[in-house]
């Protein structure tokens, strides 16, 4: 079997070691991000830099990580994007998180000239693509997907679900995000609970990770919410989007989604809260489960970091470095 050449867009807190894992295992993969140098430790490692989206349109399939799908149309559509010109890649492959009704006008653009469109957003942080735990949920022509199946799981090592045709992947990661908001906001709460009765938070958190209700997020996040580490990997600002898709998409299906719509409001408390803080731009940009001191300081709670570290269930050798 042929391995594809790829061209890859987007070299941020996740598309970095994403296209590393591709590069790993012997990929001829081409990069192009905005900023230059967060790409160039890729090419120390081989991978080629090239000055624009329009130099990547002779791969064999785009692969896209960027932040909404705006930036997939414009990598794609753009000036100087990867179809400016005549050429086209086979395949376009977006792991990106974006909303169904984009997705498939991109679908119906690509297809115009000849390309096939994978979607495969994907589940987790850089710390669990380094540790091949991240998953993906692919949707698309059956055929597309097995061309870059190879491609997707040497990306998401823990596993692809391939659920069927055109954007049902979509709503797949649309209804994990909105999981992922809805059980970040309760454990917030109930962490909240727990200190304010007197338990110490790495206490509760480990009581709650052995138990049938821990999981590999809650295990993971432990040490963020036990020591105020607001280390990036997932801003308010984009839970907030999805939330919102989730919302959007229930309306539009006819699901009534009212405990969605009270962890959208609870988020917002959050926006608010940070107007309180010297930065609160800055403050915007650390972590979604920053979200744990919007409850605290709700309950009258000053939070202080517990000087605890605790096993996150990521530790491997890769992850290390």
């Amino acid at each position: 079997m042929t391995i594809p050449s790829i061209g890859w867009v987007g070299m941020g807190r996740m598309g970095y070691p994403m296209a590393e894992r591709l590069v790993d295992a012997g990929y001829d993969v081409r990069v192009w991000n905005r900023t230059r140098s967060k790409a160039e430790p890729l090419a120390a490692k081989g991978a080629t830099i090239v000055d624009g989206p329009a130099d990547l349109a002779e791969s064999d399939v785009l692969v896209t990580m960027v932040s909404t799908g705006k930036d997939v149309e414009t990598v794609c559509f753009g000036e100087r994007g990867v179809l400016s010109g005549s050429a086209t890649p086979g395949i376009f492959l977006d792991f990106s998180s974006i909303g169904v009704d984009h997705s498939a006008e991109l679908r119906a653009r690509l297809s115009e000239r000849g390309a096939e469109f994978i979607c495969a957003p994907v589940s987790g942080n850089g710390k669990c693509v380094r540790a091949g735990k991240l998953s993906s949920v692919v949707s698309g022509p059956r055929a597309a997907f097995d061309g870059v199946s190879d491609v997707i799981a040497t990306v998401a090592a823990s596993g692809v679900s391939y659920v069927g045709e055109g954007e049902l992947a979509r709503f797949c990661k649309i209804a994990h995000n909105v999981f992922l908001g809805v059980v970040t906001q309760n454990l917030a709460e109930i962490t909240v609970l727990a200190q304010k009765a007197g338990v110490p938070r790495h206490a509760f958190l480990d009581f709650m990770n052995n138990s049938v209700m821990g999981s590999t997020f809650t295990r993971y996040k432990t040490n963020a919410l036990v020591n105020l580490d607001w280390t990036t990997t997932f801003t308010p600002e984009l839970l907030r989007k999805d939330l919102d898709l989730g919302l959007a998409s229930g309306r539009e299906l006819n699901v009534p989604m009212p405990v969605t719509a009270a962890t959208r409001e609870a988020l917002q408390a959050h926006f608010g809260a940070a107007t309180l803080q010297n930065d609160p731009e800055a403050y915007l940009q650390q972590d979604f489960a920053a979200i744990l001191e919007t409850v605290a300081q709700a309950s009258g709670l000053k939070l202080e970091s517990e000087n605890s570290p605790y096993p996150t269930g990521l530790e491997t050798p890769m992850a290390a470095e």
